[in-house]
């Protein structure tokens, strides 16, 4: 069988994958891509965007459901989930083929088929028609993501969904059980609260987002309380027994039990190494399955690279973005500096959103930092009463300067309305090692959200206006 040669062949369609390869191809380098489903990978086609286009149905119901307190008579709004789903289901569609398209704008070979490597850097593809390709390559990069965990006793299938089967309904659930209350199991549980499902978070650790930084956490905690989201922390889920009606009762804590029509496993992703091959290659993998890399996201394989979910960093695709662009300008020669990985942008989109970047008020103190903590709630802020979202906060750590004033922004850390669209303006202050004095100069458009970050870095100054 004859070989193709390329200057770079990337197995994995998803964020990271396709990231790297448009990347590496407008630097010039000849680029085949390698995708075993669809491109986009779990970010665009069971995750992410779906997601999110789900969350945004729930936020119109709200809104609608609220019309009155605007002064807009409505009568009482009802839910059509396969509209709700087809809507989701076109914007996905779209991106896709916007994404096919760039392959061929790109001039990115794009192969539909399920890719291995081999010793010297060649990568066998089974392609979906049954055939076979062989590639060599001079970089490779590893970007095959990563799948849903489970638990015992949990099979998938009937009521016992991953995050995967949730995006597939068509229509919603009565009655659901989350079990695990990180930042997917809680998008998951505010979207079906908002639209009407009895939801029930079942959490092992003693409280729900535990990486949140308390402040922020707590207001998440009663916002989910007002949409009588039930919140069982400190407790392990057993098993369950199918009722025989299509639902189940689960087990848990200490005989526990509770009868639901859904429930909805979300305890995390684990890397999915399993069809690469890495026969005869110096590719190591950890006890927990994922690539080992070096800060640069280079394998123990010389020019063969791994990046995104496939590798242990944050599981976010804004940040398989960014090692994508480390490891094609590393390959190339070019200064690549690594990741920042404790200063990346973090979003959940539960509702209220939570956003931060930087460690927590904990965290920097743990570091050995001296502080000083501001924080300031929306409930002040004009934009977010017209909004009617008054719920949230914004919190700023900074680091003591040599007089015992702030100085340094560590951590900026936001929940509440829209907050996710506005962390861009904290996240540069962290990555930029910005002082409270620098930041204060900057004006903040008014009335507007993102006045809260900007009188929060005031009041740090000693001075303030509104806060």
């Amino acid at each position: 069988m004859s070989s193709e040669r390329f200057d770079l062949v990337v197995i994995g369609g998803g964020p990271g994958g396709y990231a790297a390869a448009f990347y590496a191809a407008s630097a010039g380098m000849s680029v085949a891509l390698v995708e075993k489903d669809t491109i986009g990978g779990t970010c665009l086609n069971r995750g992410c965007i779906p997601a999110k286009a789900f969350l945004e149905s729930s936020a119109v119901f709200r809104h609608v459901a609220h019309a009155k307190d605007f002064g807009i008579e409505s009568t009482a709004p009802t839910v059509n989930f396969a509209v709700t789903q087809a809507r989701k289901q076109s914007i996905v569609n779209g991106l896709v083929k916007g994404l096919t398209g760039l392959t061929k704008s790109k001039k990115v070979t794009y192969l539909l088929g399920t890719g291995s490597l081999g010793a010297d850097r060649n990568v066998t593809v089974k392609m979906g028609d049954g055939s076979t390709r062989s590639l060599d390559a001079t970089n490779v990069i590893l970007a095959a993501g990563s799948v849903p965990r489970t638990i015992p006793g949990f099979a998938v299938g009937g009521p016992i969904m991953t995050s995967d089967e949730v995006l597939a309904l068509d229509k919603i659930p009565s009655r659901i059980a989350v079990i695990g209350g990180g930042a997917i199991g809680c998008e998951f549980a505010s979207c079906f609260a908002d639209l009407g499902a009895s939801v029930t978070i079942l959490e092992g650790l003693p409280k729900i987002l535990p990486g949140l930084d308390p402040d922020v956490a707590n207001v998440v905690v009663r916002s989910f309380k007002k949409k009588n989201i039930d919140i069982k922390t400190g407790v392990q889920v057993t098993g369950h027994q199918p009722t025989g009606n299509g639902g189940t009762i689960v087990s848990f804590g200490s005989g526990e039990t509770l009868e639901v029509d859904a429930v909805v496993v979300s305890v995390g992703r684990r890397p999915y190494s399993d069809e690469l091959g890495l026969a005869g290659t110096k590719v190591k993998l950890s006890d927990r399955g994922f690539v080992e890399v070096d800060g640069h996201c280079r394998t123990s394989e010389p020019n063969v690279y791994a990046v995104g979910d496939l590798i242990a960093t944050p599981q976010l695709a804004h940040v398989a973005y960014a090692e994508a662009i480390v490891a094609v300008k590393h390959m190339r020669g070019e200064t690549a500096y690594p990741v920042m990985y404790d200063r990346v942008p973090w979003a959940i989109y539960c509702h209220p959103e939570v956003a931060w970047a930087g460690p927590s008020e904990e965290e920097a103190r743990a570091a050995g930092h001296d502080v000083v903590v501001a924080k300031h709630q929306f409930r002040a802020n004009s934009r977010a009463m017209i909004l009617g979202e008054p719920d949230g906060l914004v919190k700023i750590i900074a680091k003591k300067d040599r007089h015992g004033r702030a100085g340094q922004v560590l951590g900026v850390h936001m929940v509440g309305p829209w907050v996710t669209e506005q962390l861009s303006g904290g996240y540069l202050a962290v990555n930029w090692e910005a002082t409270v004095d620098e930041i204060a100069e900057f004006i903040q458009p008014h009335p507007s959200l993102t006045e809260l970050f900007g009188e929060t870095v005031l009041s740090l100054t000693g001075r303030s206006i509104n806060a």
